[in-house]
């Protein structure tokens, strides 16, 4: 890999480490708050992105950026400058509502969001003024010294100044897929990335051991921030994403064609260039819904804070589309279908009688294990607290850690008597600390490892297991003194017994994976834990336990056929978590929408990998990072009620694209047909711009709405398709109506230029406004409530659409006349037989395909 560090960067991770810390003007135990706070003033948050300033002068500056505003300010200019002042001041008028509406609704949203991803915000344990603190990792500067552990994410660049068994996962910078071990020295000015292996840098992430770092470069300074900045990444778009830019593509089309052939028509019936150019200009912007981005703000914001009452927080919005799409979820059982309130139930020794010796060699091990935090370690604590067991009279010499290959951790402690001797405490999976193990403790004495006393340690591991517990298993080995020691030592070691824990299962999992296959979300159970207590709780909670793969199974298997065996099975046990990754894309291979929910360090590249990665609050650093949802409770119930507000959120998002475009859509057809049968234009473009605007101010209140039953019963992706042939169907029975319309104007009513006008603005009005009640569900329209504030907006901007042609000088401004009381009779029945035609229509685009 090339050097990522700019050209002027000095090479700090090739200074003397006591000269570093004088430049930075620290040492062992960090800066004073009050130096870090100036250093935070003075050089900014550690962020990668530009932290700007009144924000909320460009998030308005924003709303005129669109193409669409755009070529309205262009028609605004042509206006003026040949004087009519009264076209250009409606114009402009126009464009500053929608671009206010639309500013107030994206602020707010925005806040919203802001201060929910607030809520976890990732913290770092930081050296200052003697103390260690939490400190939240935007604020961290250089200087600072932080403690780091498996599972964090290393916040910034810095170099260790010291290390135990630190190793530190760079494959985000280096590609390289193995941990590397990092420690205190000094490496060459010309090391690459790759081998400093006395700095960490951010974007990487620690599996093993623990460090304290001194920060040496921080945000857009870092190695990574220099490799985003020249590449200028970006996130891979969302699905919801992909289907907002089909959907743009799809307006653009239809737009250029209208344009083209109205422009086309009036200049072959000679009409006047500036006149026919507006008219082409707000036709164009007539069939764009322009305040979807703020209606999306606003409605997927408003799911966000829902969601959030709910105990789910969504850390990116788009998020909310892919957990409501999401078919299978993917989770491991400990404290999702289990209470996640593991308890030492017991400690045995090879025989399985209960041991005291066996508790106390379990309790030295956790109480001096500094890796990672786990719940069997804290049952075995807590189960030697009540006990009276305690580390009184031991040491701790060194620690072995945990890793996911060995599956194993080993204490190395020292007893007051002993100076000569130290005892090594290996606990962890049963079969590797069974490999590591040459003999087995028996009646006091160790006795030899045969083929017979492996098979029945094997019998009695596998009763427990069945039972539905939890077990690991215990060795030690007393050896020579010395300062330190590797994985190389964890042999030749004497089996000393089994911990057993006990976390039986939620009492309501059966209802919840009842309620979720409700939904149409498969539960798929991957864990690292063995068959046997795998399979006993899949089976009280009604999963299929027959249909299981073990790790071993998975290994030996080519991709296409865990493609086809992963589609049919429940249950996924022992397996490692690059396994997890090979589970998750070989669903996602069938075409499904794989959750994954996770908390642990093992959990990152599946939680990475899947649509839409799941974690908890309480997560090791990394996986809370690596997902898009976080729950407050590790509770699939919470998850559950996540996804019905995601597809709830979804279900309203689309809801307003198709009626509004299908509205829309036929409003411009009818236009556009009608341009070169009339002596005049159906709609002045002032007056296509204000029919526009009002049919979309009720339309923010869509996010507020009810979603029927069955939109929330099935997993929903974005089907472009069914929106174009949505905006056909319903947009070209709206211009079929307007057709009527315009006979019945100049046929049977003989309207003038004027009344012709006002009687199609309020007709066109009338439709875009009530079909709304019609095209919101999928069912009958009469059954259906609205949301109130959605009823009590559209009729106000119903009972203003009928006052117009009455408002006096307002009515003069946009051209508008009063209409005789038979033609808006007649109008009014052109509007109800268009939602009973409609209804009917409606009926037929939703049924049921054979």
């Amino acid at each position: 890999m090339g050097e990522p560090d700019g050209a002027g960067a000095a090479a700090w991770w090739s200074t003397p480490l006591g000269q570093l810390l004088a430049g930075l003007g620290s040492g062992a135990q960090g800066l004073s708050p009050a130096a870090a706070a100036e250093r935070l003033r003075a050089g900014g948050p550690n962020s990668l992105v530009e932290e700007r300033r009144h924000g909320w002068e460009r998030q308005l500056l924003a709303q005129f950026a669109s193409p669409l505003v755009l070529i309205l300010l262009f028609g605004a200019l042509v206006s003026l400058a040949l004087r009519d002042w009264v076209e250009a001041a409606i114009i402009l008028a126009i464009v500053a509502g929608s671009a206010v509406l639309g500013f107030v609704q994206e602020f707010r949203a925005s806040r919203a969001v802001a201060e929910l991803q607030g809520r976890i915000a990732l913290t770092v344990r930081v050296r200052r003024g003697g103390e260690v603190l939490a400190v939240p990792a935007r604020e961290l500067v250089p200087g600072d010294v932080v403690v780091l552990a498996a599972g964090n994410l290393v916040p910034a660049d810095g170099r260790v100044l010291e290390a135990r068994d630190f190793l530190v996962s760079e494959a985000a910078l280096t590609g390289e897929s193995f941990p590397v071990e990092k420690q205190a020295g000094e490496v060459a000015a010309g090391a690459p990335l790759a081998q400093r292996t006395n700095s960490v840098f951010l974007g990487t992430s620690v599996r093993s051991g623990t460090a304290t770092v001194v920060i040496a470069r921080t945000g857009r300074d870092t190695a990574y921030g220099a490799i985003a900045a020249r590449l200028g990444a970006q996130a891979p778009q969302t699905e919801f994403a992909r289907g907002i830019h089909q959907f743009g593509y799809l307006l653009v089309r239809v737009m250029i064609v209208m344009v083209v052939f109205v422009m086309a028509v009036n200049q072959w019936l000679g009409r006047p260039v500036l006149e026919s150019l507006l008219f082409a200009v707000a036709l164009a912007v007539g069939l764009s819904p322009e305040l979807l981005p703020a209606i999306m703000s606003v409605t997927l914001s408003r799911g966000a804070r829902d969601m959030a009452r709910r105990g789910v927080i969504v850390r990116r919005l788009e998020a909310i589309e892919n957990l409501g799409s999401m078919d299978v979820l993917c989770t491991d059982k400990t404290g999702t279908l289990t209470a996640g309130l593991v308890a030492l139930e017991a400690a045995l020794d090879a025989d399985g009688r209960p041991s005291g010796e066996a508790r106390r060699l379990a309790h030295l091990n956790a109480a001096f294990e500094t890796g990672i935090e786990n719940p069997l370690d804290a049952a075995i604590i807590e189960a030697g607290r009540r006990d009276g067991i305690t580390t009184a009279g031991w040491r701790k010499v060194d620690e072995i850690p945990y890793d996911f290959l060995r599956r194993r951790l080993t204490i190395v402690a020292a007893s007051e008597g002993s100076a000569d001797t130290h005892l090594m405490i290996t606990k962890g999976a049963f079969d590797t600390v069974l490999a590591a193990c040459g003999s087995v403790e028996r009646d006091g004495a160790a006795r030899p490892l045969d083929d017979a006393a492996r098979a029945e340690l094997g019998r009695r591991y596998r009763a427990m297991g069945e039972a539905g517990l939890r077990v690991i298993a215990l060795a030690r080995r007393e050896v020579p003194a010395r300062g330190r020691y590797d994985r190389a030592d964890e042999r030749d070691m004497v089996f000393a017994g089994f911990l057993s824990f006990a976390d039986p299962p939620k009492p309501d999992a059966p209802d919840t994976l009842r309620a979720l296959a409700d939904l149409g979300v498969r539960i798929k159970v991957i864990t690292g834990d063995n068959r046997y207590v795998a399979g006993h709780i899949a089976g009280v909670i009604g999963l299929d336990h027959g249909t299981m793969l073990t790790g071993e199974q998975i290994a030996a298997m080519r991709d296409e056929s865990l493609w086809r065996l992963a589609e049919d099975t429940a249950l996924f046990v022992e397996v490692d978590p690059q396994q997890k990754e090979r589970i998750i894309r070989a669903l996602q291979h069938r075409g499904h929408a794989v959750g994954y929910l996770g908390d642990g360090i093992n959990d990152a590249p599946a939680l990475h990998c899947a649509d839409v990665g799941i974690s908890v609050q309480g997560a090791v650093d990394v996986a809370r990072e690596s997902a898009d949802v976080i729950i407050l409770r590790h509770d699939l119930a919470v998850l559950r009620r996540g996804i019905e507000d995601g597809r709830h959120t979804f279900a309203n998002t689309l809801k307003y694209i198709k009626i509004t475009i299908s509205a829309n859509f036929g409003n411009m057809v009818s236009m556009a047909l009608a341009t070169p049968l009339l002596p005049f234009l159906p709609l002045a473009a002032k007056q296509i711009l204000l029919n526009n605007f009002l049919s979309d101010l009720p339309s923010v209140a869509i996010s507020t709405d009810r979603v029927d039953r069955g939109e929330l019963a099935a997993s929903q992706r974005w089907d472009v398709g069914e929106v174009r042939r949505f905006m056909v169907v319903f947009g070209l029975i709206s211009t079929v109506f307007d057709l009527f319309t315009f006979f019945l104007l100049l046929r049977v009513f003989g309207a003038d230029e004027a009344t012709f006008q006002t009687a199609w603005f309020v007709v066109s009005l009338l439709t875009e406004l009530a079909v709304v009640f019609v095209l919101r569900t999928r069912g009958p329209a009469l059954a259906g409530r609205a949301s109130t504030l959605l009823a009590v907006s559209t009729l106000a901007v119903i009972a203003a659409a009928l006052a117009v042609p009455w408002t006096g000088s307002f009515a003069a401004a946009f051209g508008f006349v009063p209409l005789p009381a038979g033609m808006l009779a007649a109008s009014v029945g052109v509007v109800l037989a268009y939602l009973a035609a409609t209804e009917f229509a409606k009926r037929r685009f939703y049924r049921p395909r054979r």
